[in-house]
């Protein structure tokens, strides 16, 4: 009998954690409003082409979207205007260590993409439809980052890089190996981060609070966490989502 009764109290306890932990969970979609509505329209409206893409990579659609939707959140087409304009020339001329910026619906700045560029031949393979222009293809430096901030303003365009990101991350961090929530935290986290950080420096970023939408800074909340919630939202996860989904 007491065997029993330990058992049946560690259940108890272990389904009393859980129900805290979903009252605990913040409802993002109130949080952020207007913004996160606006997020949902866009994926709605451009799921057709963004699905294709991913299907061709063997990358599920909500899994997907579920690791880049924060940044559809934190989109503001007047912040993005200001800061492509402003800091556009001062990239192209003199590169990223003097203007490295957020461009674009899905705010990917041109390290990022230089490092997708410079890493992707590796990973895609040669019938890729993906592929990316390489500075020794240009007479001039500034012609090449001005290809990128060009490849960037253009949502489809674009989104080639994160598809190279998924291909990059499946081969440099070995991802298939994770399990499905595991994955999809670290690879958000790699994405916001940034994926030429080491495997150990994304994990201790994991459940940091650094997001926020604000140009000024206030509250600041965990970007896995977003992430994680929106897949929730459209998957039912992991109820309906019990076996891993391995990127192949």
């Amino acid at each position: 009998m007491p065997v029993f009764r330990s058992i049946y109290v560690s259940v108890l306890l272990i389904l009393a954690i859980s129900q805290f932990s979903a009252a605990q969970e913040l409802d993002y979609e109130t949080i952020f409003g207007a913004d996160w509505q606006k997020a949902e329209e866009f994926e709605r409206e451009n799921r057709h082409w963004m699905e294709a893409m991913l299907n061709q990579y063997d990358i599920p659609y909500y899994f997907g979207v579920s690791v880049i939707f924060p940044e559809l959140v934190r989109y503001s087409a007047i912040k993005d205007k200001m800061e492509t304009t402003l800091l556009k020339t001062l990239y192209v001329n003199l590169g990223e260590e003097y203007a490295d910026f957020s461009i674009g619906r899905f705010q990917v700045k041109p390290s990022f993409a230089s490092y997708i560029r410079t890493e992707s031949s590796l990973c895609l393979g040669r019938r890729s439809e993906v592929r990316f222009s390489q500075p020794y293809e240009f007479d001039d430096i500034s012609n090449y980052r001005k290809s990128i901030v060009t490849d960037l303003e253009d949502p489809k365009t674009q989104f080639n890089y994160i598809v190279a990101f998924f291909m990059i991350c499946r081969k440099k961090f070995r991802t298939p190996a994770m399990n499905e929530e595991e994955r999809l935290r670290f690879l958000s986290t790699a994405y916001n981060y940034g994926i030429d950080k080491t495997k150990e420096q994304i994990l201790s970023m994991m459940d940091k609070k650094f997001f926020s939408t604000k140009m000024v800074k206030s509250i600041t909340y965990c970007y896995s966490d977003i992430s994680l919630y929106w897949y929730r939202k459209k998957t039912g996860y992991p109820k309906s989502h019990h076996k891993l989904l391995l990127i192949r």
